[in-house]
């Protein structure tokens, strides 16, 4: 799987959980998440500005073992969790109706090698 398919599968897993699951929005947020073990996702824009904000969420989903995704737009990952502004960091709480597209990620990673 490509960047731009696992960025679309991302957005579209986003947007599912939102409808039939549970998100986390905003980079404190998602750390609370990750840190207290409940995100099975966290999706995080490439174009953050500054980079510095996001930085810690990539060793951190690491020690926890969750799949961490990097898509290209904020502004596109506030839109697919439902917000009028772009979003640095979501995170998947509840997978609802997107557990098997978040199964399909975390495979993806663990083949790339991103990820064990």
């Amino acid at each position: 799987m490509d960047e731009k398919q696992q960025a679309e599968k991302a957005y579209e897993a986003v947007e599912l959980a939102k409808a039939s699951g549970k998100l986390r929005k905003g980079t404190n947020e998602v750390t609370k998440a990750l840190e207290k073990g409940l995100a099975k996702l966290i999706v995080v824009a490439k174009d953050t500005n500054p980079a510095e904000i996001i930085m810690h969420l990539t060793p951190l989903s690491k020690e926890k073992k969750v799949p961490l995704i990097i898509v290209p737009s904020k502004q596109e990952l506030g839109r697919a969790a439902g917000l009028p502004l772009g979003s640095s960091a979501v995170a998947v709480v509840q997978e609802g109706e997107a557990k098997a597209i978040i199964k399909q990620l975390k495979d993806a990673l663990v083949e790339d090698g991103t990820q064990e």
